[in-house]
C-alpha cells in the first residue's frame, strides 16, 4: 500500500509535534513546570497582574483548563492571586518572586528546543517554512 505525499505531511507533523512535547514535557519538569504553564507565565512576566479571563483569551484555553494551571502554579509558589480592589468578583494573578526567576530558564529551554529543531535548515529554507505553516494555519481556522 502507498502512502499519498499528503498523509506523509500529516504523518510527519504529528510525529515532530508529538516528539518536540515530549522532550519540552521533560525539561519543564526539571523547572516544576508542565507544558502550557509555560505560556501562562509568559503572558505574565509581559502582562503581570491579568486577570484569569484575558490568560484563557491570550491561551485559546477554556477557562477551567486555565484554572487548573493557575492552581497549580499558585501551589508551586510561582503566582498568586489577589481580589480586584475595584470589582471584587474579579481576580488577578500575579508572579511571585519564583515566578519571576523561572523567565530565564523557560526561555532558555525554548531557545534550545528552537536550534534542536530548526538545526541545519538554511535561512532561506526558515523562511520559507514560515510561509507554508502560517499558510496551514490559516486554513485550519
Amino acid at each position: 500500500m502507498e502512502i499519498s505525499l499528503d498523509c506523509e505531511i500529516r504523518m510527519s507533523l504529528d510525529k515532530i509535534s508529538a516528539k518536540m512535547r515530549r522532550d519540552y514535557n521533560e525539561n519543564l519538569r526539571e523547572l516544576n513546570l508542565y507544558v502550557g504553564q509555560d505560556n501562562l507565565l509568559s503572558r505574565l512576566w509581559t502582562s503581570d497582574g491579568i486577570t484569569q479571563m484575558q490568560l484563557c483569551e491570550h491561551l485559546k484555553c477554556e477557562p477551567p483548563t486555565v484554572t487548573n494551571m493557575v492552581k497549580s502554579l499558585e501551589q508551586n509558589g510561582f503566582i498568586l492571586r489577589v481580589r480586584d480592589k475595584k470589582d471584587g468578583r474579579v481576580m488577578r494573578i500575579y508572579l511571585t518572586d519564583e515566578g519571576k526567576k523561572l523567565e530565564k530558564p523557560v526561555r532558555s529551554r525554548w531557545k534550545q528546543q528552537q536550534e534542536k529543531l530548526l538545526n541545519s535548515i538554511s535561512d532561506e529554507e526558515r523562511l520559507i517554512m514560515k510561509d507554508l505553516l502560517q499558510r496551514m494555519e490559516k486554513n485550519l481556522y
